[in-house]
């Protein structure tokens, strides 16, 4: 089939890559002057690094990235522990969105991807048996657009907190290069740090680090002198220094929105939506990526499998449970990290954190970080 792709993003690549290599022609369009990735750090995790191997982009992934192998958090002011997730005898792989961008980026070109940029796509009109994408005739049409799709109809609920972000230097720190490291205040103020590797064409070591804000807070973050927070900061984890004097200005930071949907039937005749275009949730679970990934991967299987139509119909089956009981576990659970309750961050520090050692829940808390607490595609025949 000819298979137009909106966007150059991780599912666009990622769909782009595997659907080339099944033998379809593949155009990607995107707005950009030239592809580029936009973001700074993210974990890519057991479920979403099977499908960097079906690509072939593991391989540079692997080597740019840094694999983590614990999640743990602390409040701030006890210090106690109320976050402990171990990998047990796997791990995920922290990395700069630049890098995986890359490794897919070199995917899709040698798959024979065809990418055409500064072109931007705000409808496609079926006209027939095709799909046309500004006046080109595609048999399927991708939507990974993402969170900002015009072409998805997903109806979003915007979240009340999203979070400061900057990628700096990893200096010289007594915090673990194999861990996320976070630190709670309540549930109002949430900083972490995860160290994320290098930097394509580098090889210092980097970090992201982030602070839950607000949203409607942001212009009044702008509008207060930098060392106020960064004071504040240190304060509720002095071992933040090194991180946060690299942070000279506001623009240092950056402003993540986030918020939460999910399109019931993520088809249309000859049209696809994928990743955030077609569902989208808080960053909580660590899951972004992967859903993209696995989105990606489940629409090549169906596709490899069925009549065009019916593909589309078993995509979503497929991806349904998975994406349905993700997104739910992450509306639970993000109010007691990032929201303005009292009682939540009590019941996290003081019930539900007890609860996780025992088991089997380390167990099952590996498995959900990971990805596969339930089958992440359903694949039938």
């Amino acid at each position: 089939m000819d298979i137009g792709i909106i966007g150059c993003g991780i599912g666009g690549l990622s769909a782009g890559a595997l659907l080339a290599q099944a033998g379809h022609a593949v155009t990607i369009f995107d707005k950009f002057v030239q592809p580029e990735p936009i973001g700074s750090g993210l974990v890519i995790q057991p479920v979403g690094l099977t499908v960097l191997k079906a690509i072939g982009a593991a391989e540079y992934a692997l080597r740019k990235g840094n694999k983590i192998t614990h999640m743990q958090g602390q409040e701030a002011l006890s210090g106690r522990n109320v976050l402990d997730v171990s990998y047990g005898k796997r791990f995920g792989l922290a990395i700069h969105r630049a890098s995986l961008f890359e490794s897919l980026f070199q995917a899709a070109q040698a798959a024979g991807v065809r990418i055409i940029t500064e072109t931007e796509v705000t409808k496609t009109d079926l006209i027939g048996k095709q799909r046309m994408v500004n006046g080109t005739g595609f048999d399927l049409v991708i939507d990974a657009s993402g969170a900002g799709s015009v072409l998805s109809p997903i109806q979003r609920k915007s979240l009340k907190y999203g979070a400061l972000w900057a990628t700096v230097n990893w200096p010289k720190s007594a915090l673990p290069l194999d861990q996320l490291s976070q630190k709670y205040f309540s549930a109002k103020n949430m900083i972490g740090v995860l160290p994320i590797g290098a930097l394509p064409n580098e090889t210092t070591a980097k970090a992201t680090i982030f602070w839950s804000l607000p949203q409607s807070s942001f212009d009044m973050w702008r509008d207060q002198p930098l060392e106020n927070w960064k004071a504040q900061a240190k304060n509720l984890w002095p071992g933040m220094a090194p991180f946060l004097d690299q942070i000279t200005r506001h623009d240092d930071m950056t402003m993540a929105y986030y918020d939460h949907g999910t399109l019931k039937n993520p088809y249309a005749e000859r049209l696809v939506h994928i990743g955030d275009s077609a569902h989208a949730a808080s960053p909580q679970l660590g899951q972004g990526a992967n859903m993209a990934l696995l989105d990606a991967q489940a629409l090549a299987w169906a596709l490899a499998d069925f009549p065009l139509q019916t593909a589309l119909q078993k995509y979503a089956k497929s991806r349904s449970l998975h994406v349905r009981s993700y997104q739910l576990m992450s509306a639970v659970f993000t109010p007691m990290y990032q929201s303005d309750s009292r009682l939540l961050p009590f019941l996290r520090n003081w019930f539900f954190a007890p609860i996780t050692r025992i088991p089997p829940a380390p167990w099952l808390l590996t498995k959900l970080v990971c990805g596969d607490f339930l089958n992440p595609i359903r694949r039938s025949k």
